[in-house]
């Protein structure tokens, strides 16, 4: 037998006996390197304990919250968060975003999630736009979770009002304005200038006779006569 062969032979079974060892030490330590992992409420493996494990979603308000999925287009929604520590404390802020936000924030809230690290909030509403959501948890050691979403509600239909049947306004016949003859002026009578009477002037009287003067009575004088 050459010595290439026998060094072929000794190494079989050298490589073999290697194999069984590794093999043996595995299965007397079943609980070396191995974690156990419960499934989560969506179906995910959970990662350790005491990190940044789970996941929320964004909901449509009719969708249960045991789906998995995440619905970024929504009008009334609400968040859904699964696979969390047990009974860990949240705080979320939804902000405006660009394009049609400012971020600010729009709302805001705090919740206590369950013995399996879940639970959800209450539905909720915003007006039509885009939206982020910050969701902040007690032990996280990185980032807090995110989601952007958008809020697109249909313009409401507007309740036609019933159209009232106008009542009829009763005609009022109009008042006759009474015809106000003018009152004539008077025009004024001249009184006829009286003709002033002219009493004829009496005719003078014939002079009444004028008896003619006595003729003087010649006197007796006693008084000498000188000469």
């Amino acid at each position: 037998m050459s010595t290439v062969a026998s060094h072929a032979k000794l190494i079989v079974p050298a490589g073999a006996a290697l194999t069984v060892t590794v093999l043996t030490l595995a299965l007397a330590v079943p609980g070396a390197g191995a974690q156990s992992i419960a499934p989560s409420r969506g179906g995910t493996a959970l990662a350790a304990r005491n990190g940044d494990n789970g996941t929320v979603k964004i909901h449509n308000s009719t969708t249960p919250v045991t789906d998995p999925r995440n619905e970024p287009h929504v009008c009334v929604f609400y968040l859904d968060a699964f696979g969390f520590d047990p009974g860990q404390s949240v705080s979320w802020q939804i902000k405006s975003w660009p394009p049609t936000g400012d971020r600010a924030v729009v709302s805001s809230g705090a919740l206590v999630l369950d013995g399996n690290g879940d639970g959800h909030t209450g539905d909720m509403t915003l007006q039509n736009g885009h939206y982020k959501l910050f969701w902040n948890f007690a032990g996280e050691h990185g980032f807090a979770k995110q989601k952007v979403f958008w809020v697109a509600c249909p313009a409401p239909t507007p309740t036609p009002t019933p159209t009232a049947s106008p009542t009829p306004t009763p005609t009022v016949s109009p008042t006759p304005t009474p015809t106000v003859s003018p009152t004539p002026t008077p025009t004024p009578t001249a009184s006829p200038t009286p003709t002033p009477t002219v009493s004829p002037s009496p005719s003078p009287s014939p002079p009444s006779p004028v008896p003619p003067a006595p003729a003087p009575s010649p006197v007796g004088t006693t008084l000498p006569v000188t000469g």
